[in-house]
């Protein structure tokens, strides 16, 4: 329901909440359409200098609604499309991004921050991309970005074992530039982007385009788009998804 986003528009800063905390702010197709809208929009309104992501409650976002997940596993729908739409939006996003994570960001919920120009995290915060647990891929250029901003053999162990990395060692290896106490996050990631609405948006603007080639972001998306599709059509991921509703460890080692 697009009432799980909430939208707001003071003071040159276009903040968006992820505003669905009894389900942990699990990301669905009309939450990401409503972002994706919100995200292409702001690149036509001069009121929107800068954009503030956040999340109600007390996680970031679990990531992805992994019914709408298991119902492509199942052969019961075609998938969202809006997702697309939403991490594209992030790629050639042209505002600075601010993102305030406290809690768990699962999925999307980190991927996403690689496409953020400042993150803030609240000192509970735990990143997390158990794609390759749940017999899928990475998605969002991470397979790109990831690798790139810690490394080979960081990136890898996030991707494989699927393990939270905690705050603190999230802002060492370089996915933060920010880490304080959970009750200053949102005041922090606020301050920092209302600095970024003072400074002259041209030259914000031009400096991330020299920075960040988003075509090139697009490109890499679609090509994980494509095994992503196909994985979530596996036996695989049908074991994952079945394991996932039925409270159980998935056995992979039966899946031919």
């Amino acid at each position: 329901m697009t009432e799980h986003v909430r939208i707001e528009n003071s003071d040159r800063i276009l903040t968006l909440t992820l505003a669905r905390p009894d389900k942990k702010n699990a990301l669905t197709d009309a939450m990401y359409g409503k972002l994706a809208d919100a995200i292409e929009s702001a690149e036509f309104d001069p009121s929107a200098r800068v954009i503030l992501i956040r999340g109600e409650g007390d996680m970031f976002t679990a990531g992805n609604d992994v019914g709408e997940f298991a119902a492509v596993a199942a052969g019961k729908s075609e998938g969202s499309r809006n997702v697309v739409r939403f991490i594209q939006s992030l790629a050639r996003c042209t505002r600075p991004l601010v993102a305030a994570v406290q809690g768990r960001a699962v999925g999307v919920g980190t991927t996403m921050l690689l496409h953020c120009d400042l993150v803030v995290l609240a000192e509970d915060a735990q990143l997390s991309t158990p794609f390759v647990s749940l017999a899928l891929v990475p998605e969002a250029a991470s397979s790109l970005l990831m690798p790139a901003r810690i490394g080979y053999a960081r990136a890898y162990e996030m991707f494989a074992l699927g393990e939270a990395v905690p705050a603190k060692s999230a802002l060492e290896w370089g996915l933060a530039n920010r880490v304080v106490p959970l009750d200053k996050l949102d005041a922090e990631a606020l301050a920092l982007a209302q600095r970024l609405a003072r400074q002259p948006a041209g030259a914000l603007i031009a400096t991330k385009r020299l920075m960040r080639n988003g075509e090139a972001l697009v490109a890499q998306m679609q090509a994980e788009g494509e095994q992503f599709a196909q994985r979530l059509r596996t036996a695989e991921a049908r074991e994952a998804f079945t394991a996932f509703a039925e409270r159980r460890p998935p056995d992979f080692t039966k899946v031919a």
